[in-house]
């Protein structure tokens, strides 16, 4: 069933959270708490129903935070040296901060995500997999199309219209410059050993380590968090929050301090995550329609950007996830795949078609050693690609996991799996595949103009050799605006989920109130420190975030096999 309210299964009237009950025979998890117990309830000149400790902690520290870059922004800003625009102080704090984060904590990273990888495919092979979220006799509530729509659009939309053109090309020609020692100390960016001089081998070499970033291990990230809270939530009736996630190492202590700081914890993670990935979108949509048009790509542009994507957030916000989130992601699916196959269609066909399975050839050679955590010596690629992309995920796991778990109940854990980790995935190749590799093939043909341009600007830079280049950079545009909205929107009614204490259904001003703070958020962070700030943040919170995805590995353990007990003593 897709959407139909006289559909939907029976929800708790005395939950008050809009969560169904678990159909079949699950595992409850008997506890003496009610959801909405510890919240501030009312409606004066707004209603609200907010957690007190979680909502308020949140708000008053990013609040702060705000405040607190843009006063440092002013304090420790630089004047222009020779005309070049200088660094503030507090540009160059962030930047530090993150350089130490991805530096010092690769091995945790890298290891992490290969625990997530081995643990999602170890459950899709055994009996595990036949669980089913929401109780055996569950139904699911979306159609396919709109459920798989929903998770790609909200898991790296943004992402892959930033980094399609930019990183495969950056990934080829590092690997083709090779080793490079300076005062005995390695400076390249080169993956692995690099592939010096050989144009072909560096091309495998450099698609194989993007497809690494953007393949099972991100993926994997997202459906840790998204099947431990749908089947502590659908299946055992917990609320849907991080701290649910923990009741079987914590017990009811998760209603108390240890609770309450997962939950803030996620926050964090959350809305930085989501800013930094909307500060990569407003960059490169500032940068697109300056491209096209001549609009000046600079902060007045960008803010003017985060304010109208924000204001048509809000609105999805309001109609909520089947007017207004799904619509929207469906329509950018739409979008996408169409872009996917004109690239495809007016490009080097042959050579995207054959690459793509010699891609996914290239990537299983090498995931064992691009996955390595230790004694290896390319740390640039390392630390500035690799930890960097393992923390952002890690951050956005919460926001993504808890949405993909708001619209996969009814699902099986091995095709939930599959879908989340495998099919993505597939799709992540083939999009790197095609525009990558299509700007690979424009560079190996003579033109420089890809490799030469800036970050934000690459994808259009490869649509110029294209035929009708205005219209394909115009969908470009169009793209990175709709994924930046449903981001935002998807994100705010995650933040609140978690805010208000596990209610889905809150009032909607609170909905508005996170997708202003994201917004405000973004906007603070652009004019006080750039990109840095975005990615220091990121990686700051995916760090702490990424032990706690590591004990909801063994709470999903012990989760589905009370699931299975259960069911064979009700046979």
């Amino acid at each position: 069933m897709s959407g139909h309210p006289e559909l939907a299964p029976q929800t708790d009237p005395d939950a008050g959270d809009g969560l169904p009950v678990p159909e079949g025979p699950t595992e409850i998890i008997d506890t003496a708490y009610e959801i909405g117990q510890d919240n501030v309830s009312r409606a004066v000149t707004l209603e609200i129903d907010i957690h007190k400790v979680v909502f308020i902690v949140s708000a008053v520290v990013i609040a702060l935070f705000t405040v607190g870059t843009l006063i440092g922004q002013i304090l420790t800003a630089q004047p222009p040296l020779d005309g070049v625009p200088q660094p503030s102080g507090i540009e160059t704090a962030f930047g530090s901060l993150r350089d130490t984060m991805t530096g010092s904590f690769d091995w945790l990273f890298l290891t992490a995500g290969n625990v997530f990888v081995l643990l999602c495919l170890g459950l899709i092979v055994t009996p595990l997999g036949n669980v089913r979220l929401g109780g055996p006799e569950a139904t699911p509530d979306f159609s396919l199309f709109g459920w798989f729509a929903m998770l790609f659009a909200a898991g790296m939309g943004i992402g892959l219209m930033f980094y399609g053109v930019s990183e495969p090309m950056s990934h080829f020609t590092a690997a083709l410059g090779g080793v490079e020692i300076t005062d005995g100390v390695r400076t390249d960016w080169a993956p692995l050993e690099g592939a010096s001089g050989d144009p072909m081998a560096a091309r495998r070499l450099g698609m194989a380590a993007t497809v690494y970033h953007w393949g099972l291990h991100p993926w994997a990230m997202y459906a840790v968090v998204a099947l431990a809270l749908a089947l502590f939530s659908y299946n055992k009736g917990l609320p849907l929050t991080m701290r649910s996630v923990f009741y079987p190492i914590f017990g009811d202590r998760i209603w108390g301090w240890p609770g309450h700081l997962i939950d803030i914890l996620a926050v964090f993670a959350t809305i930085f995550g989501l800013v930094t990935s909307l500060g990569f979108g407003a960059e490169q949509a500032a940068a697109g329609l300056d491209f096209l048009f001549g609009i000046p790509a600079g902060n007045g542009t960008k803010i003017a950007l985060v304010v109208v994507i924000s204001l048509i957030a809000m609105a999805s916000v309001v109609l909520g996830v089947e007017k207004g989130v799904k619509r929207l992601s469906e329509a950018n699916m739409i979008l996408a795949m169409a872009l996917l196959a004109f690239v495809i269609a007016v490009g080097p066909t042959w050579q995207i078609v054959t690459g793509f399975f010699g891609n996914l050839t290239a990537y299983a050679r090498e995931i064992v050693p691009l996955s390595n955590p230790f004694g290896r010596t390319d740390d640039n690629f390392r630390h500035g690609w690799t930890a960097f992309y393992w923390a952002w995920w890690i951050s956005w796991s919460p926001f993504v996991g808890m949405f993909i778990a708001r619209v996969s109940r009814g699902r099986t854990v091995r095709q939930f799996l599959a879908a989340v980790l495998v099919i993505p995935a597939l799709i992540s190749v083939l999009w790197m595949t095609a525009l990558g590799g299509t700007a690979i093939t424009q560079y190996l043909g003579g033109f420089q103009g890809v490799a030469d341009a800036a970050l934000e600007l690459k994808l259009f830079e490869m649509l110029r050799q294209l035929p009708l280049t205005q219209l394909a950079s115009l969908i470009g545009i169009i793209l990175v605006t709709v994924f930046f909205i449903t981001s935002s929107d998807s994100g705010s009614l995650v933040i609140d989920t978690i805010a208000s204490g596990g209610k889905v259904m809150s009032p909607i001003p609170q909905r508005v109130f996170w997708c202003t703070m994201q917004g405000l958020l973004a906007i603070a962070l652009m004019l006080g420190g750039g990109l840095a700030a975005l990615q220091a943040m990121a990686v700051s919170t995916g760090l702490p975030f990424t032990i706690v995805l590591l004990g909801a590995c063994y709470a999903i353990v012990v989760g589905l096999l009370g699931e299975r007990r259960e069911v064979r003593s009700a046979d």
